[in-house]
């Protein structure tokens, strides 16, 4: 069980704080549930999800109004406050419970092996430590335990890639609150010790110009039953 939750409103310390940012996340994470078609994404990334469930970087909640009902708890990892409040507000709307804790994916306030399946969507990106995180993950899942993850990073060609470099070792993580353009998530997945399933990559949004952020992956991976 989660060590504190954020419906309380108490949360001692924060481990990440980017008030301005999280702000303008909330903004255009809305509007991109339907102008760039992440909402249906959501859906595919949810689907067929049953039992205990953890999502780690949950943001301002809005994959919750996608979860199936045969999820029989979310618990939603979020370390920006403004974030978690507003998760906290979607959580009270979903129709499958929702609890919104405080904590870093680097360092999970759960138990050991209590979850049946986690959801990393779109957080990759922006923890400091991706191999550790990774690791909380592969903990807190029993074994066979499931992975849905929706991730954005490298991709396109040459001069692509060298932008999207070049922009993390500058400005990038600076203004968008730590997020980085040119990780490689399935690659981390299997590096941490999982099995990777079936997944897809695409671009968003899927019609208009690629950008340094439109290369994004939608997939399942497993812990393995013997780890």
């Amino acid at each position: 069980m989660p060590l504190r939750s954020a419906r309380s409103g108490k949360a001692s310390r924060d481990a990440v704080h980017h008030p301005l940012f999280a702000r303008y996340y909330a903004r255009i994470s809305v509007a991109a549930e339907t102008r760039m078609g992440v909402g249906q994404v959501r859906e595919r990334l949810l689907d067929g999800l049953s039992g205990r469930v953890i999502e780690i970087g949950a943001g301002n909640g809005l994959n919750f109004a996608h979860y199936p009902g045969t999820v029989s708890e979310v618990v939603a990892i979020e370390p920006e406050r403004r974030l978690r409040q507003l998760a906290v507000e979607a959580a009270l709307r979903a129709d499958v419970p929702v609890d919104v804790v405080p904590g870093a994916a680097e360092a999970l306030p759960v138990k050991s092996e209590g979850f049946d399946a986690a959801v990393v969507s779109l957080v990759l990106c922006s923890v400091r430590d991706v191999p550790r995180a990774l690791g909380e993950l592969r903990r807190v899942l029993r074994p066979g335990g499931e992975v849905r993850f929706f991730e954005h990073g490298r991709g396109g060609g040459r001069v692509m890639t060298f932008s999207q470099r070049a922009l993390d070792r500058t400005v990038w993580p600076l203004v968008s609150g730590g997020c980085h353009l040119a990780r490689e998530p399935v690659r981390a997945l299997r590096d941490a010790g999982f099995e990777l399933g079936p997944y897809r990559r695409m671009l968003l949004p899927e019609q208009g110009p690629a950008l340094p952020i439109s290369y994004c992956v939608l997939g399942t991976a497993w812990r393995p039953v013997s780890s």
